[in-house]
């Protein structure tokens, strides 16, 4: 079945890892206490706080104990949903205020814009919030990037190494499973995107084996019609 749409992941495979890592990841430790003391009364706040107390099994947490298992989340780099949310309202603020750029690699962004002009649907696959996904193109370096993409999907989608999650993106989209390719530099998720019947290409940037799928360095190698 021919390729009608791609769904990449971020981390690792549009963007470097060490953005995240060492760029938004201490950005959001930085500013997650005051933000949180500034912004819980606000019902978005409220509301991911409230989740954080759920996920946490901690209902009766006070804010500085909230904010302490938010820390302790953050160094543990748990896919947490709460903390995405939090994470994307927070790094929100330093798009806004210039303080940061989205790193994508410049052979994504060539690679996304040409297939967005070949009439591939192009879609993004992150345990990052959608808020977050969308600020890393949106305020990226090579400029706005979202009107490449017809949809985000996060962890409400479910987790990245769960076929079902591929399932219900695939119907999401409206589009056969086979019909789309995934992209990732994790093989648990390619993995899980095949299961789902998705056609997987793995991003290997600093070379490496990813078992099972077809491999790149780079976006500018990518053959759509060898899938």
């Amino acid at each position: 079945m021919p390729i009608k749409a791609i769904l990449t992941d971020i981390e690792g495979t549009t963007s470097a890892v060490s953005f995240v890592f060492d760029v938004l990841f201490p950005y959001a430790a930085r500013h997650l206490p005051d933000f949180v003391l500034n912004h819980a009364d606000e019902p978005l706040v409220r509301e991911q706080l409230q989740a954080v107390r759920v996920e946490s099994g901690e209902a009766d947490a006070d804010l500085v104990r909230v904010i302490e298992i938010l820390l302790g989340w953050i160094v543990e780099d748990r896919k947490a949903t709460p903390l995405k949310a939090l994470q994307g309202m927070i790094w929100a603020e330093g798009y806004q205020a210039g303080q940061l750029k989205g790193h994508v690699y410049p052979d994504a962004v060539e690679a996304l814009k040409r297939w967005k002009e070949e009439g591939y649907g192009l879609y993004v696959y992150s345990s990052g919030s959608i808020q977050a996904q969308q600020l890393i193109f949106g305020c990226s370096e090579a400029g706005d990037l979202t009107p490449l993409f017809s949809g985000y999907f996060d962890t409400s989608s479910g987790p990245k190494r769960e076929a079902d999650s591929y399932r219900r993106i695939a119907e999401s989209i409206g589009l056969a499973a086979d019909e789309i390719l995934f992209l990732s530099d994790i093989v648990q998720e390619l993995d899980a995107a095949q299961q789902a019947g998705m056609q997987t290409c793995g991003l290997a940037r600093d070379g490496g084996d990813l078992p099972g799928h077809a491999v790149v360095a780079s976006f500018a190698v990518i053959d759509l019609a060898g899938f």
